[in-house]
């Protein structure tokens, strides 16, 4: 599930990463970022970097500002597959796993830096791995640090994720959130269509059974 809340707090302080690559001027993500290549997104309070990351780049920051975000999610009560409290390592192995999915094609990851260079959000994007299921991909682990929201950060990675699946032929995507979450305000803002709801689907992190709804998105 995601949890893209984008409520204000205090500036960033999670593990620092290195800086992104000078960015792309540009409205989206449509011109091919690239793997591992800075783009900037506009928004009402101007360009902000997103950074494409390879599977390298991932298994390095998956023990640090990776981890940091799905920990600090699971903390905050979000859906993500874990029960609380969820340890570092355990965070860590996650992300290992996704850069495993990198290497081989199936898994996009795209991290948004703040200010002082820490890694303020994250979102994935799975790509249809069966034959009769390539034209579609799935947004997954859309993440901004609490101490990061508020700042638009949730919508600008969920508009590099969708550029760049409209810009490799993708012509559908799906998620899922947790039914009456805050993540609903935004994909209902963005053009997503509500499929359906599925009573007691996940466990929230303090293991009680909650709601999901699942979301599509047409392309192109």
């Amino acid at each position: 599930m995601n949890v893209p809340t984008d409520s204000p707090s205090a500036p960033a302080t999670g593990p620092a990463i290195a800086p992104a690559p000078a960015p792309v001027t540009g409205t989206d993500a449509a011109t091919d970022p690239g793997t591992g290549t800075g783009i900037a997104i506009t928004t009402a309070t101007g360009p902000t970097p997103v950074l494409r990351l390879t599977p390298d780049e991932i298994r390095r920051h998956s023990g640090g500002g990776l981890a940091a975000l799905l920990v600090d999610a699971v903390d905050d009560g979000a859906s993500v597959g874990f029960l609380a409290p969820l340890d570092t390592a355990t965070a860590a192995s996650w992300w290992r796993g996704a850069a495993d999915e990198a290497a081989e094609g199936s898994r996009e990851v795209w991290v948004a830096p703040g200010p002082d260079g820490s890694l303020a959000g994250v979102v994935t994007l799975v790509r249809g791995g069966t034959a009769n299921g390539r034209h579609r991909g799935e947004v997954s682990r859309l993440l901004v640090h609490r101490s990061a929201r508020g700042r638009g950060l949730a919508r600008t990675l969920l508009a590099a994720a969708e550029a760049h699946a409209t810009a490799t032929g993708l012509t559908l995507l799906v998620l899922d959130t947790r039914t009456d979450s805050p993540a609903e305000r935004l994909y209902q803002g963005t053009g997503w269509t509500a499929a359906g709801t599925i009573p007691d689907f996940a466990a929230d992190p303090t293991g009680v059974l909650r709601a999901t709804t699942l979301y599509y998105k047409r392309l192109g």
